[in-house]
């Protein structure tokens, strides 16, 4: 069978294998899946790597993996084909190779410039504003006028999120998510948001996910929540912020015991945590396991999301203090630098795995209806 890519081809092999011995079929959703089919085409190889949590449980059970002479190493050829995936689906497809370059210096080089142009818009308003304290009710507005804040980041916001519902659209179709004689139902789609949610195959079939020291463990399961909800509660913050602004007139800053703060608080301290504990796992993970010529795409996002927290939780602390104006800034250049990035990088992963899960659970569903 004739595959896009060369990683593709070797999933196949991989998979061919695999589906013949099927040692592994209790560790995680892929084998299970796997055992589905009988050939893989592009599409079922792309939908099984994104099922793929790179425990690295099937590496360290695999008879045949190195230095065996068939060399199975499933969950590097999986991250491979799931690495591909991104790039290959992102929206819109000019700004593909955006996954293959410098993800870190683009997100960084993205923070400054945006710090530095709200540094200047600052200066503008008033060049004394920028290093005084700010103790009038106005405080961040003092600065930058509220409707100037939600044009520019409500446009950056709204382009991130259409590039990530493209680029999912994408996916689903070209891995065949949609199945005429069997839709996914309300039960495929809550059976998957609670394995997204619990992470339930990132336990390398319970022991946890393999390290150099081989050694298992839970720690990336542990770091993963703190990330994904600190995320979610800043997301929750901003949300009744705007509740409070847009239908109760209150306006920012609150309080320090106010909900928007500590929703945001709470969040920004998963923020610091969370990718701290991300990136130090990934230091300890097995090279042989990892797609080492994507290791700059990963360590982008975790930067993001780290100073995307600390940088909230320094202006929350320091909002009154002359250092307000050069924080907020740099605050908002890492949003901005965050919300136009995401879309072309490791943010994704999560929005393709959570798909693949839905179709694993109908799958599931058909297989036991009969």
């Amino acid at each position: 069978m004739e595959h896009r890519t060369d990683a593709l081809a070797e999933a196949e092999r991989l998979m061919t294998v695999c589906n013949s011995c099927r040692y592994c079929e209790g560790l995680c959703a892929v084998f299970p899946a796997m055992e589905e089919r009988r050939s893989f085409a592009d599409a079922d190889l792309e939908y099984l790597a994104n099922l793929c949590h790179n425990c690295g449980a099937c590496y360290h059970d695999c008879q045949f993996s190195p230095p065996h002479e068939f060399n199975v190493n499933v969950p590097l050829v999986l991250a491979q084909v799931r690495n591909d995936s991104y790039g290959h689906h992102a929206w819109p497809r000019a700004l593909q190779p955006m996954f293959r370059r410098n993800g870190f210096k683009i997100a960084v080089a993205t923070a400054l410039t945006v710090t530095l142009f709200l540094l200047g818009m600052f200066a503008i308003n008033g060049p004394d504003l920028v290093f005084s304290a700010h103790l009038s009710p106005e405080n961040f507005y003092a600065l930058m006028p509220h409707n100037v804040m939600v044009a520019l980041f409500g446009t950056a916001f709204l382009f991130m999120c259409v590039a990530i519902v493209m680029s999912a659209r994408s996916f689903w179709i070209a891995t065949e998510g949609r199945d005429p004689d069997y839709p996914t139902g309300p039960i495929d789609i809550a059976g998957a948001g609670h394995d997204a949610a619990t992470l339930r195959y990132l336990g390398g079939g319970g022991e946890g996910c393999m390290n150099a020291d081989e050694a298992p463990d839970d720690d990336r399961k542990l770091w993963h929540h703190l990330t994904f909800y600190g995320f979610l509660l800043c997301f929750a913050a901003t949300s009744v912020a705007t509740l409070y602004h847009y239908l109760l007139g209150r306006e920012a800053p609150y309080p320090w015991w106010d909900l928007p703060v500590v929703l945001g608080t709470l969040g920004g301290l998963g923020l610091v945590a969370g990718p701290v504990g991300l990136l130090r796992a990934k230091l300890r993970r097995l090279p042989d396991l990892t797609d080492r010529t994507r290791h700059d795409m990963d360590f982008a996002f975790i930067s993001m999301l780290f100073a995307t927290g600390l940088t909230g939780l320094l202006l929350v602390a320091l909002r009154q203090t002359p250092a307000m104006g050069v924080l907020l800034a740099l605050h908002l250049g890492v949003v901005m630098a965050l919300f136009l990035t995401m879309p072309y990088s490791k943010f994704v992963h999560g929005v393709y795995r959570a798909m693949a899960l839905v179709r694993h659970r109908r799958e599931q569903r058909r297989h036991t209806a009969g």
